[in-house]
């Protein structure tokens, strides 16, 4: 399976499309608008689907080409807003440290053998899209309802359909599910996505149900979030590749100083050599290696084919945040 990959000509084709709109005219009159797109959907219980070989032969998901959409920019408006890590029964809030800096940073790609909250939150994403089953990367977050995943918006949704049979299962390792297969109630994404898959707002979210009496947050905890935060920082990303090199069995992380895209997008950029499936790990902002703690600030959403090794998310910024309060409060 290729690295996720994003079409070269996007300005073209929107110069098409509206050069087409305006040869049109005016000759009959326009129809009625189409209702708005849902931007959610209601999902059924998964229970007993996944078996431990359906999830190891699930195709990682490959974000082939943006809609046209994809040039509008989100929007930059809103006072930075910081919302807390919420720890797992019995994790300390905070662990000292004795060296002077950063140890796994920069890192262009390899497996995460630090341990940490990072390693219960971050998991990977099973579902069933146009009749396969395909797989990405989400994490659990903190939240109202302690039950909400942030992940790609095209995990959720993608050429126009809602995928389901839709679970989240953290710190998946190689068909196992150590701490659970958590089943979507609801997956939502961000209004632009859901209208017309822009790539500016690849962000998708998931409302889980409790399993064992217990709610995600409560079993694995769950990370913080980070909202209108600003361009060009330090961040960890995560996530469970499954395409060649990978194969989805464990958890890799790329780090570095990011960057906002000077191309197409207006994404976070980052170098790191992830591949498909990976598609929905959390990026982080004030990571903590010691706690494997952070604020979740972006998505793995693409690469480039032309710029290998760079991965894009999508910036956090208004739109994101109302997804997330819808989701949180489902």
């Amino acid at each position: 399976m290729r690295r996720h990959r994003i079409a070269v000509g996007i300005p073209l084709t929107v110069a098409a499309l509206l050069a087409g709109a305006l040869s049109a005219g005016a000759a009959a009159a326009a129809p009625p608008p189409p209702p708005p797109p849902a931007s959610f959907a209601p999902q059924q219980a998964a229970k007993g689907f996944w078996t431990a070989e359906r999830m190891r032969s699930a195709t990682p998901l490959d974000l082939i080409q943006p809609a046209p959409g994809a040039l509008k920019a989100p929007s930059k408006g809103g006072k930075t807003t910081s919302i807390a890590p919420t720890p797992a029964p019995g994790a300390p809030s905070s662990i000292a440290r004795t060296d002077l800096g950063p140890t796994a940073f920069p890192q262009p790609g390899g497996p995460w053998t630090s341990g940490g909250a990072v390693v219960k939150t971050s998991g990977r994403v099973f579902f069933t899209m146009q009749g396969r089953t395909a797989s990405c990367s989400g994490n659990s977050v903190t939240s109202k309802n302690g039950s909400t995943v942030i992940t790609a918006g095209h995990c959720v949704k993608y050429q126009g359909g809602w995928h389901t049979n839709w679970v989240f299962v953290p710190g998946y390792d190689n068909g196992q599910a150590p701490y659970g297969q958590w089943s979507a109630t609801k997956t939502l994404a961000t209004d632009q996505w859901a209208a017309s898959e822009n790539i500016n707002y690849d962000v998708g979210a998931a409302v889980v149900a409790p399993l064992n009496g217990k709610t995600l947050a409560e079993t694995v905890g769950a990370q913080g979030l980070q909202f209108n935060g600003g361009y060009n920082k330090a961040m960890y990303a995560f996530g469970f590749p499954a395409a060649a090199p990978y194969n989805g069995s464990k958890l890799i992380y790329c780090s570095g100083n990011s960057s906002k895209d000077f191309l197409f997008s207006q994404d976070h950029s980052l170098g790191c050599n992830m591949t498909g499936g990976s598609s929905g790990g959390p990026w982080f902002t004030s990571f903590n290696e010691a706690t494997g703690t952070g604020l979740q600030a972006s998505v793995n959403s693409f690469g480039y084919i032309f710029l290998p090794n760079r991965m894009f998310g999508p910036y956090f910024g208004p739109e994101a945040q109302a997804l997330y309060d819808k989701a949180q409060s489902s």
